[in-house]
């Protein structure tokens, strides 16, 4: 049976499930090292876990645990795993318990020998599939969804003649989200879902191939970038070099890319399908100060995504950009959550206002959602508390009404504010002078016209929802 988390449980902030990264160096050399660089770089995109599994002379080896990657990756640990070809994980969790059991990448021994697997998002019909799987035989020894597809792939590799055509015959069984690394012994298999809901691009830096999440982790290791995984394309790595399969591509007839990678999830310095995240988010900023000018001394953003979009409110208003906040960068998977009684000292533990900023200034404050409202009263109230004259809060995204089951962390329609209240409303309940919200029908000009996934604004899903909600913990 599967249980739901308690409402309770379900953060303020928005969370991306995971991120992956894979290298395979054509000349037999060691590359551990640049996936411990490549996680390192998308630590933003999941800090419960990570893990790395390498091949080295046809064995497959991994280490794995919860924690940050510096945590996790000691030296004496990170020397554990060496190989020409690897594969790693990031990994925040949407679907399935934060245990170690849970941490990828998932490595799977059958008859045809190994594979390893890491996947970024969530399947729709996950529960539906495990338990036909189980049905048949099959045991889990996780809670998580990307164990689904790993016995998906073991099960049609034995009925075929390679692992890349395992996944082809795979793909069409699995129902949502998924940006998938698979390596076997001698290859690395990339692949990306009909809708491209998660970002995965290809890099390469001498013999060495790179597939990550976002581009960022190309730049850490010093690749070049060399295009982005396609939409329903699978990706061949082996020592001949990549090949490419685009039997998949556009045949959903409708992309369906997470449109928060664009305001929340991805780093600033990282390029999705041909756009620049930061450019996407100073346009998010321009078009909140022709739709919703105020009169104001400075613009501040709260940190970290929404200091681009406040830069962007100010370069179209005229307003002074400057910085409001001081982040604890230090806050990670330790943090201790304080009691509800507590919850607005949470926020000064996180963030800190710079009163000399702020103090005798009308204030538009800019940040990236609203979830329930909570945590975007408590920052309101510390600035009027830090002498801030009156607070106009700015939102680069519209209105969350919808839950999202494809890997972004929303809850359920019954918990998001703006089922609730209207906007005056909601700006009352936090203390703002005024609220205003991206407007929907201009979000997609921060994406140069790309198709993208809305469903969290709108109810319009590109994939039918599941009949059971996949979202929170899954114990089976």
């Amino acid at each position: 049976m599967m249980k739901q988390k308690d409402s309770c449980q379900f953060k303020e902030e928005l969370h991306e499930e995971c991120g992956v990264f894979g290298a395979y160096n054509t000349k037999g050399e060691d590359i551990a090292s640049w996936v411990y660089y490549g996680l390192f770089a998308l630590q933003h995109r999941g800090q419960e876990s990570c893990g790395i599994a390498v091949s080295e002379n046809r064995d497959i080896r991994y280490y794995k645990d919860m924690g940050l990657v510096n945590e996790v990756f000691t030296p004496e640990n990170l020397d554990k795993v060496h190989g020409d070809i690897a594969i790693g994980h990031v990994r925040y969790s949407t679907a399935g318990s934060s245990v170690r059991a849970n941490a990828q990448p998932l490595v799977t021994k059958y008859v045809k020998g190994q594979l390893a697997i890491a996947h970024n998002g969530n399947l729709v019909n996950a529960v539906d599939l495990r338990e036909e799987l189980e049905k048949n035989g099959a045991i889990f020894q996780t809670t998580i969804d990307s164990e689904v597809i790993a016995y998906l792939v073991a099960k049609e590799r034995v009925h075929c003649g390679s692992v890349e055509e395992a996944v082809f015959r795979a793909m069409p069984h699995i129902k949502g989200a998924y940006s998938l690394l698979v390596m076997s012994p001698r290859k690395l298999i990339a692949a990306r879902d009909p809708y491209g809901f998660k970002p995965l691009c290809i890099g390469k830096r001498d013999d060495t191939w790179v597939v990550a999440s976002e581009t960022c982790a190309l730049d850490t290791v010093g690749a070049e970038f060399i295009r982005d995984v396609e939409p329903g394309e699978i990706i061949v790595i082996n020592e001949e070099g990549l090949t490419s399969n685009r039997e998949y591509c556009n045949s959903a007839g409708k992309c369906g890319r997470c449109i928060f990678e664009y305001i929340y999830f991805a780093r600033p310095d990282s390029v999705i399908d041909g756009v620049s995240v930061f450019n996407s988010r100073i346009m998010a900023g321009r078009i909140l100060a022709q739709t919703h000018p105020v009169e104001a001394d400075l613009v501040v953003g709260v940190p970290e995504s929404g200091n681009d979009a406040a830069m962007g409110y100010a370069l179209e208003s005229g307003i002074p950009y400057g910085r409001a906040f001081v982040k604890n960068n230090y806050v990670g998977r330790t943090f201790i959550k304080p009691k509800q009684s507590m919850r607005e000292q949470s926020v000064k533990i996180k963030l800190n206002v710079l009163k000399d900023a702020v103090k005798g200034k009308r204030i538009v404050m800019i940040d990236d959602s609203i979830v329930r409202g909570t945590t975007s009263g408590n920052i309101v109230q510390m600035l009027k508390n830090a002498g801030a004259t009156e607070v106009h809060v700015r939102i680069s995204s519209p209105p969350f009404k919808y839950p999202c089951y494809f890997g972004t962390d929303i809850p359920n329609r019954d918990q998001l504010i703006a089922n609730h209240y209207t906007v005056e409303e909601i700006g009352g309940m936090m203390g703002a002078d005024s609220l205003g919200y991206l407007d929907l029908n201009r979000m997609g000009e921060m994406v140069e016209g790309l198709n993208y996934c809305q469903a969290c604004f709108n109810g319009d899903y590109p994939i039918a929802p599941p009949t059971r909600d996949i979202r929170g913990d899954m114990e089976f």
